[in-house]
């Protein structure tokens, strides 16, 4: 009982933080019509236009499911009273345009809007646009197949991008991020099988302001198979005083991080790059790229693997050495302090006083649970762990899927932190249990969830999207094995934060599960 109230007290915390109450709520409704009031489902609007059109700060539109054309939206809200877009239910999708630009949403000269929940596809442009706005937010959507962009943002300060899913761009990036934006937070993203970048930034000073990006964070974000048209998977040109940690970014085709100036007002300064996982495929660019006078940039905790045959973990030009700082990373034995044009040997690179503390990379057999599957969290005995610096703090206080630094004696080296059985200390917790584990997190849009118990035992495995509401039982039955591990096959269900919730005897354990579509 104690455990289901705790639960129940954990949920309402989240609603309480997540949602506000709003002065109007209106409906939109494939099978509505804009004669109706909007005011319940079934006196619905039918396009999202109309709604744009009839609402002020406070109010809401709730889309039920349907195929939309895309809106337009111009109007300043506050943080006490913002305007929300949200699909309340699956299969919420625009695939035409708006009237006003040639992108599925368009958010422009506006502040505090919330954009929740769509799938976008197929627009000439870019799915979401955020042009010449403040506060915005855009979380939980699907932006799949757009030609240039998934998501652009420009002139848009303290914007939130949080939870998308954007891939299969096919001019440009999945999230792009431009024109003297300041403290951008690009979080828990997956952005996939973009011709160019997973995510840019770029202060853009060709297009007025100051043409920096500062105080910018990027963090928990997965980026792979992008880059085949050029581009990094997280590319910074530009970009001040920000934070690039968690991430996972594998088998881009162009660089993995790159700080540059080619656009930006200035070059890309003192930044943090804080155990991200990069691993790069033997037509790749470099892990990490730092040039054009980009200094004062710190790189630590980082897993650094390249299967080039030339290019290798960190390129550095003369420019940007000044303030340069590196140490704690898994590398390999390539690195360059001339713009890549040669590569030096780790003992070569730490003569330079750079990396004394780094290691050569083990094979990732050895590293990885299953790196060939994309798992890459980290084995028991992996070098990674334990081997990194508490110097990331406060800035990485978490990994990747939100378990607590350190678990062991030191910080781990990479996204992800091994979470050992033994540093468990919860009560109850039956003899011969061991806690699951489901991967990957984001879940996309399969998982596995699996676990050790005692033979012998009724378990309940269920999950909940964020409002509490039971979306899948997974296990409801006495078990007799000792082992388990359950398929949850989340097709139907749009991205978001869900939990799964592990009950064995008296013992309850509840995961958060990261959606991503």
């Amino acid at each position: 009982m104690r455990s289901q109230l705790q639960f129940a007290i954990f949920i309402a915390l989240i609603i309480n933080l997540s949602f506000n109450v709003y002065s109007t709520n209106y409906y939109v409704s494939e099978s509505g019509s804009n004669s109706n009031n909007g005011l319940t489902p079934p006196t619905a609007f039918a396009t999202l236009q109309y709604a744009a059109d009839m609402i002020s700060a406070e109010d809401s539109v709730l889309v039920l499911e349907g195929t939309y054309v895309g809106f337009d939206i111009r109007i300043n809200a506050s943080q006490t009273s913002p305007i929300v877009f949200k699909a309340i239910e699956n299969n919420v999708v625009i695939d035409q345009p708006n009237s006003e630009t040639p992108d599925g949403i368009n958010i422009e000269n506006a502040s505090w809007i919330v954009i929740d929940g769509f799938e976008i596809l197929d627009q000439p442009r870019a799915g979401i646009r955020a042009a010449v706005s403040d506060f915005i937010t855009i979380k939980n959507n699907y932006c799949h197949n757009n030609y240039r962009w998934g998501i652009f943002t420009g002139f848009t300060d303290d914007i939130l991008i949080e939870n998308n899913s954007c891939s299969f761009s096919e001019d440009e990036h999945g999230i792009y991020v431009s024109n003297s934006s300041d403290r951008p937070i690009i979080r828990n993203n997956h952005s996939f099988n973009n011709n160019g970048c997973g995510i840019h930034m770029n202060g853009d000073i060709s297009m007025g302001g100051d043409g920096i990006i500062s105080n910018a964070v990027v963090e928990g974000n997965i980026i792979h198979d992008n880059g085949y048209g050029g581009g990094s998977a997280i590319n910074m040109d530009g970009v001040q005083n920000s934070e690039i940690f968690n991430n996972l970014v594998y088998n881009n085709h162009a660089t993995g991080i790159a700080m540059y100036q080619i656009d930006g007002g200035d070059a890309s300064k003192n930044n943090k790059v804080y155990n991200n996982t990069i691993i790069q495929p033997s037509d790749g660019r470099w892990n990490i790229l730092v040039t054009d006078g980009s200094t004062g940039n710190t790189l630590y905790n980082n897993i650094l693997i390249s299967h080039h045959s030339f290019r290798g973990s960190i390129s550095i030009d003369a420019a940007s050495i000044t303030g340069f700082t590196s140490d704690y990373n898994i590398l390999v034995n390539r690195l360059s302090n001339d713009d890549g044009n040669s590569n030096m040997t780790l003992s070569q690179w730490q003569s330079l006083g750079y990396d004394l503390h780094s290691m050569i990379a083990d094979p990732e057999n050895q590293i990885f649970v299953d790196h060939t599957n994309s798992n890459f969290h980290l084995l028991q005995n992996a070098q990674a762990v334990d081997a990194g610096t508490n110097l990331v703090l406060p800035t990485v206080s978490e990994d990747l899927d939100y378990v607590s630094r350190p678990q062991g004696t030191g910080f781990d080296i990479g996204a992800y932190e091994y979470n050992p059985v033994s540093s468990i200390t919860e009560g109850n917790i039956p003899e011969g249990f061991i806690l699951y584990q489901n991967y990957p997190n984001p879940f996309n849009p399969t998982t596995k969830i699996s676990w050790q118990s005692p033979i012998g035992s009724w378990q309940t495995l269920k999950v909940y999207d964020v409002l509490g509401n039971e979306v899948a039982t997974l296990v409801n039955e006495y078990k007799t094995a000792s082992k388990y591990e359950i398929e949850f096959d989340a097709e139907g269900l749009p991205s978001g934060i869900y939990f799964s919730q592990l009950k064995c005897g008296s013992f309850t354990q509840t995961k958060k599960m990261l959606l991503l579509k």
